[in-house]
């Protein structure tokens, strides 16, 4: 059991600026659903990880006991094995809060893709000035 930090992905979260060009937010969708992605499975690991510790943390407690030591420290040691479990559970929450949260992004992308794209086509492949999006959804 280590504590030293996990290495982390290179994946960069999208910068929030006023950028709102189509392509910009696009991409910023793409590079905050990737992003995701990633914290999804890092917290999956750190999740398991943790049940892992709990597991041997619990038969730890089961050992000492059998040991005849000290009662103080069995009730301490399975006080921490239900503490490890109380984070695992946590941890599980953030991590489907997460996958939620991933999955949501790439819906408002194709959406977003869905109702502007072909306006941004249009927009970008003429020399005149064009309505701005949202134009003709009065």
């Amino acid at each position: 059991m280590s504590s030293a930090p996990a290495p982390r992905s290179h994946t960069v979260p999208a910068v929030a600026d006023n950028d709102n060009r189509y392509k910009a937010v696009q991409a910023k969708l793409d590079k905050l659903g990737k992003a995701m992605d990633d914290a999804t499975i890092e917290l999956e690991s750190l999740r398991r990880s943790m049940e892992r510790n709990a597991e041997q943390t619990d038969s730890l407690a089961i050992d000492i006991e059998n040991a005849d030591l000290d009662p103080k420290f069995v009730e301490l040691t399975y006080n921490v094995a239900t503490a490890l479990d109380g984070a695992v559970r946590e941890v599980r929450k953030l991590c489907d809060t997460a996958h939620e949260t991933t999955d949501l992004t790439y819906r408002a992308r194709r959406t977003h893709s869905k109702l502007y794209g072909a306006l941004d086509d249009i927009r970008s492949n003429r020399r005149e000035k064009t309505p701005k999006p949202g134009f003709f959804n009065r």
